[in-house]
């Protein structure tokens, strides 16, 4: 179901019809909102008047197609604008403002180096787009896509010609843009009241006339989403600038023309698609080899990792493609580097995704706005889990992470808090050692899930400290190994 609000801000300032629609927009009709379209007018004028239209998808995919807003443009003229930082950082993980109008989108939720994002801690920046001379804008569109508090967008839209005698190109925060020649154009708040904040947002900035203005400089005022944690700084995906008389056919960015591979799980619980269409090298190995495990393993998979009132995800989806890494997994997307695969074909390529499948039951993703309790699990245990079960159960012959692996690699650190192998060999000696009569690899996932893990978890489940355990593990390590 879709709530749809058009009011005229004709009697309210700014900030306030923000925060009246933020309300409105989280009213409940029924029991779900699936997806959310508003449609602000601002700018109290006896003629036209802005609008700001959203869509949020709950359930987006790689192409941004929303109700409302249009799908992002490859040659709108922002593309060849420049993006400049005008106040704050741009995160080191992210791609810099170049993201922001590269024609490349984000094929999954948490992809950082397709998008831009102010630096972690900070309370968003400004940004500054040129675009070389003055044109006639139709509307301005921004897109965003994470799994949590950096899916919405909350920024202000100024717009200048250059021409005011007292105009400031690079407004810092602190000063008032409306006084050194910019003009207020609109407000964007997309952040709801209750529910997930994660998923894909769209905006359109727009005039009841089809033009907001002639301008040569766009001003973006962003602020973070959230201030509880360092992570609240919007994953900006692509900004648009459209005008009202495009030089040449707008086209949208493209997407994958071959439809992905449709299967299920082997107990028909789960639908998963396989997208080979940018490395078609690899689909026969996608159908023949890589497809029957991951079938087979999911139901093991949401039966080894149950835990009270969770329902494992009914579909996801892997994604093929040249990249940089291994792979990564957002809630219930996979993306894989198929360069890195297409070397590991008979090693580690169908291990290294079955460890992503791992991640897409963990499901470690509490909201902190309706659980201020959520404590966020630790990485050693976030990605020790699925080595464990990749290692220890589904190809111990391999002897990945066991005690021969140490004996090959010189010089490795152990710590039970060192990531991937490492972690999962001490999970093992643990489970091993102390798991009778205990599913402890079940006890701690939904600690996990369910936010309340802490190291005295141990102590409770094992009658030794995490210290202690750490201590015992490591010497019989060594022991074993002759060191």
């Amino acid at each position: 179901m879709t709530l749809e609000f058009v009011v005229l801000m004709r009697n309210f300032n700014v900030i306030e019809a923000s925060r009246l629609f933020r309300n409105l927009m989280n009213m409940k009709q029924g029991s779900l909102i699936l997806g959310v379209s508003l449609c602000v007018l601002a700018l109290p004028s006896a003629r036209a008047e802005v609008k700001v239209v959203f869509n949020h998808n709950a359930e987006p995919t790689p192409e941004f197609k929303f109700k409302d807003v249009p799908s992002p443009l490859k040659n709108d003229i922002a593309a060849t604008a420049k993006f400049v930082i005008v106040d704050g950082s741009a995160d080191q993980n992210g791609g810099g403002p170049e993201a922001l109008n590269d024609g490349r989108l984000p094929e999954e939720s948490d992809q950082p180096a397709r998008n831009f994002f102010f630096n972690q801690g900070d309370d968003g920046g400004r940004l500054q787009l040129d675009l070389g001379r003055a044109v006639e804008i139709k509307e301005v569109n921004s897109y965003s896509w994470h799994v949590a508090d950096r899916a919405p967008q909350v920024y202000k839209l100024y717009a200048a010609d250059g021409s005011a005698a007292d105009f400031n190109p690079s407004p810092k925060r602190g000063t008032d843009p409306e006084k050194c020649g910019w003009k207020f154009v609109g407000a964007v708040d997309t952040r709801p009241h209750d529910g997930e904040p994660g998923g894909q947002y769209g905006v359109s900035i727009s005039d009841t006339e089809g033009k907001l203005g002639t301008y040569r400089y766009l001003l973006f005022d962003i602020s973070q989403t959230e201030n509880r944690d360092a992570f609240g700084n919007t994953f900006f995906s692509e900004i648009d600038v459209r005008s009202t008389q495009p030089a040449e056919p707008e086209r949208a960015v493209a997407a994958s023309t071959e439809p992905p591979f449709v299967f299920h799980s082997s107990d028909q619980y789960c639908e998963i698609s396989i997208d080979t269409s940018k490395a078609p090298e690899l689909k026969e190995w996608a159908r023949n080899t890589l497809a029957p495990v991951l079938a087979e393993w999911y139901p093991k998979l949401t039966a080894m990792l149950a835990s009270d009132g969770f329902d494992a995800p009914t579909n996801f989806s892997v994604r093929l493609a040249p990249g940089n890494g291994v792979a990564a997994t957002g809630r219930n997307r996979i993306t894989a580097n198929s360069n890195w695969l297409k070397s590991e074909l008979n090693r580690e390529a169908v291990g290294a995704l079955l460890h992503e499948e791992v991640h897409v039951v963990q499901q470690y993703r509490g909201n902190r706005r309706t659980n201020p309790d959520y404590k966020r699990p630790p990485g050693w245990l976030v990605e020790g889990i699925p080595d464990y079960i990749r290692w220890f159960m589904y190809e111990p012959q391999s002897h990945g992470a066991d005690v021969t692996y140490f004996r090959t690699r010189r010089n490795v650190e152990l710590n039970y808090d060192k990531l991937y192998r490492i972690s999962a060999n001490f999970l093992n000696y643990v489970f091993e050692h102390y798991g009778q009569g205990k599913d402890l690899l079940k006890e701690v996932n939904a600690a996990c899930r369910q936010g309340k893990y802490t190291d005295d978890f141990w102590k409770e489940n094992t009658g030794k400290s995490l210290q202690d355990l750490n201590q015992e593990w490591k010497d019989a390590v060594h022991k074993e190994i002759g060191q």
